[in-house]
């Protein structure tokens, strides 16, 4: 009897050796993705803004002349 006993005691302490932790499961890490950001400001919208401001000035300004008598 004492012999089934600590077999069965022998038995239950290894296997719960055995399963003590759970599995090691190794997690690698990444690299970071660096992704480049566009500039504020477009030096290709500064010329369409510019262009009707001076056709405006050009087209619309100059009326300086002094009134006609009538």
């Amino acid at each position: 009897m004492k012999t089934l006993v600590a077999s069965t005691l022998t038995a239950s302490l290894v296997a719960s050796a055995a399963m003590a932790g759970g599995p090691v499961i190794v997690v690698e890490d990444e690299a970071p993705i660096v992704v480049e950001e566009k500039p504020a400001t477009s030096s290709g919208v500064l010329p369409l803004l510019l262009i009707p401001v001076v056709l405006c000035i050009a087209l619309c300004g100059g009326d300086d002349d002094e009134p006609r008598p009538d």
